[in-house]
């Protein structure tokens, strides 16, 4: 059996660092307008914490392939502008409905198979219009902090040269101390949370208005990519067993708070490449590396809540674009090496980068179905050889 390595606790370690500092905001804020206290917020980031621990260990131990999972970042949006219409038993209610949905869901192997037809073009086209936007965000912060970008980015092209594998960890460990350096006081506080449930509330008007639609965002922006993503990196995973899995975990969850599980996109991808292991069979182990994490992450709920909150924007904008770069120049060179699917590859990675959504459906989504219609047009319109 091989040993662990360093990149595969670093790579790990980026992706929990990533995954929470771009959206546990969002998570804070849904869970205090759902109408939870503030000992309920600590319960929800640990139930999501606990779910995303459970499913990325398992899954991956058990599929010997990166299975890295997450919450719900365009889900939880979408809720933070709607829960306010509804009770936190009610709102609670549509979060198990949401994994009843997503359990029936995954037991399809008609809709999986579609989605393995994916050419790899479009799927590599796909993540590189996802991380497309993070990568050109580590320049956004030039003009204001043209100091801390220079220092990163002067580690980035030294780290690269010298010492490769142990690069991101490095840059995270730098980022946490920044953050503590450039913020006078850290209101960090210790206590171990607790799990609090809420009996759910099962509506019609909750089933419509929030359950369905959490649904859908969540199947269409996130465990679509997702599925993607494996193709992507060349991982043929059974995804049935997987999803249903991430189904069930959050059916459990949710009264405590973990309103949804999925497939994760970004943050998979820093476990998928070579800076995590540049032998493919073994990257599995910086998703369980990643699953560690999130229980660390989980049972620090009260301290995370104040250090991600505190963590300065450039910093999460350097971290999260540099530790994605390799990724994204992989991405974009996949999906241009068969030369009749690039112009549908452009087509659905520049309309992934775009960012906009529309019938709260994320551009990732439509990208995917017009890349994806144009190939069909494409092969509709040449000609039938005599």
């Amino acid at each position: 059996m091989k040993q662990w390595k360093f990149s595969h606790i670093s790579a790990g370690l980026t992706a929990v660092t990533v995954g929470y500092s771009s959206a546990v905001v969002i998570v804070i804020e849904l869970a205090r307008r759902a109408g939870a206290s503030e000992a309920m917020v600590i319960s929800w980031l640990l139930a999501l914490g606990l779910g995303m621990s459970i499913t990325c260990i398992f899954f991956s131990w058990l599929t010997k392939m990166p299975v890295v999972t997450a919450w719900s970042t365009p889900g939880a949006a979408f809720l933070l502008t709607t829960v306010g219409d509804y009770s936190l038993a009610e709102v609670i209610g549509a979060f198990v409905l949401c994994a009843v949905f997503s359990l029936a869901t995954a037991q399809s192997r008609t809709l999986l198979s579609q989605i393995n037809r994916i050419p790899s073009a479009i799927s590599s086209a796909l993540l590189a219009g996802i991380l497309l936007p993070i990568c050109l965000a580590i320049f956004s912060d030039v003009n204001d902090n043209p100091l801390i970008v220079a220092l990163f980015l002067a580690i980035y092209l030294m780290g690269s040269r010298l010492f490769p594998r142990s690069l991101m960890l490095l840059l995270l460990v730098l980022s946490v101390t920044l953050s503590f350096t450039l913020q006078s006081h850290l209101p960090l506080s210790f206590s171990l949370p607790s799990v609090i449930w809420v009996t759910p509330d099962f509506s019609i008007a909750a089933t419509l208005g929030l359950a369905l639609p959490l649904f859908i965002i969540t199947t269409l922006s996130q465990n679509l990519p997702g599925i993607a993503i494996h193709h992507a990196h060349g991982y043929q995973v059974d995804h049935k067993p997987i999803l249903s899995g991430i189904a069930i975990v959050q059916m459990i969850l949710a009264p405590f708070g973990g309103f949804t599980f999925n497939l994760a996109a970004i943050t998979a991808a820093l476990c998928m490449g070579e800076h995590a292991d540049p032998d493919k069979s073994q990257r599995y182990k910086a998703a369980i590396a990643a699953g560690l994490g999130y229980l660390v992450m989980g049972i620090l709920a009260s301290v995370v809540v104040a250090l991600f909150v505190s963590m300065p924007t450039v910093i999460v904008h350097l971290l999260a674009g540099l530790a994605l770069l390799a990724t994204l120049q992989s991405a974009v060179t996949r999906s241009m090496e068969i030369e009749h699917h690039r112009p549908a590859a452009l087509l659905t990675m520049l309309c992934t980068a775009s960012g906009f959504s529309l019938l709260s459906i994320t551009s990732a989504v439509w990208g995917l179905a017009l890349g994806l219609l144009l190939l069909l047009v494409q092969k509709k319109a040449q000609p039938i050889s005599k």
